[in-house]
C-alpha cells in the first residue's frame, strides 16, 4: 500500500494546485458549462430537448476539470484514474448527433479550466459557440426551407386522385413516401414529401385539400431540418 501511494504520489497535489487555483479552476469551468448549456439550449432544435442535458453539460465540465487536477502531470495517477472510472457505464442514447459535439466541448473546457489554460478555456469555447450561433442563424445545412410532410386518407377510385390539382398548384414537388391501405380496402393512408411554393401558405393547402370528397384526416408537418416517418 506504501509503494502504491509513492506511485500515485496522492500527497503532492497540493503542490501542484494550491487552494485557490482549484477554486478558482471548478469556477471558471462552471462558469464555462453555463455558457455552453446556454448556447445548446438557444440552438437546439427538434423535439429531443432535454434539461437533464444542459445540467450533464455542466456537471461534465466541472467534473473534468477537477479530474485534471488530480492527475496532474503524474502518468502513473492518470493510467490509475482510468481504470477507477472504468466501472462507470454509460447507457442513455444520444438522440441529436450535435449532442455529441456539445459534450466533448465540455470536455475540452473541462480540461482547459482544470489544467490552468484559462486564455484557451476561455477563447477556444467562445469561438466555437459563436460558430454554433452563426450556423444556427444561417440554417446552414438545410436542403429546403419549405418542405413539409403531408399525410392524407382517401378512399378508393379507379381514376386519377382528386388531390392531385391541389398538390400541384401548392407544391413545387411532391413525393410519395408510404401508402398504407386500410383493413377494410376501402381508404388509402399516404404520406408524400411536399416542397411548397414560398408564396403560398400551408394553411390555405390543408383548406383546398379538406373541401375534397373522399379526403380526410389531414396532417401537415414542417420538416426543416430531419424527420422520421
Amino acid at each position: 500500500m506504501e509503494n502504491l501511494n509513492q506511485a500515485l504520489n496522492l500527497q503532492n497535489i497540493n503542490t501542484i494546485y494550491q487552494m485557490h487555483d482549484v477554486v478558482i479552476n471548478i469556477c471558471i469551468a462552471f462558469i464555462l458549462g453555463i455558457f455552453v448549456s446556454y448556447v445548446y439550449k438557444l440552438t437546439h432544435k427538434g423535439l429531443s430537448y432535454s434539461q437533464s442535458f444542459l445540467l450533464t453539460i455542466v456537471f461534465v465540465t466541472m467534473i473534468v476539470a477537477m479530474v485534471m487536477m488530480v492527475i496532474g502531470n503524474n502518468v502513473a495517477r492518470a493510467f490509475a484514474l482510468v481504470g477507477a472510472l472504468s466501472i462507470i457505464r454509460f447507457r442513455t442514447v444520444v438522440k441529436d448527433t450535435k449532442d455529441t459535439a456539445f459534450i466533448f466541448l465540455a470536455l475540452a473546457a473541462g480540461m482547459a479550466a482544470g489544467t490552468s489554460s484559462y486564455f484557451l478555456a476561455f477563447g477556444g469555447t467562445t469561438i466555437i459557440l459563436v460558430a454554433c450561433v452563426v450556423l444556427h442563424v444561417t440554417n446552414y445545412g438545410s436542403l429546403y426551407k419549405s418542405e413539409f410532410i403531408l399525410r392524407l386518407r382517401v378512399e378508393r377510385s379507379d381514376g386519377e386522385p382528386a388531390y392531385n390539382e391541389i398538390l400541384s398548384k401548392y407544391s413545387k414537388q411532391a413525393n410519395i413516401l408510404h401508402i398504407e391501405p386500410s383493413g377494410d380496402r376501402q381508404t388509402t393512408l399516404v404520406t408524400f414529401d411536399v416542397i411548397m411554393n414560398k408564396d403560398l401558405s400551408p394553411e390555405a393547402f390543408t383548406r383546398d385539400l379538406g373541401q375534397i370528397d373522399g379526403v380526410s384526416e389531414i396532417t401537415l408537418i414542417a420538416s426543416k431540418n430531419a424527420m422520421d416517418y
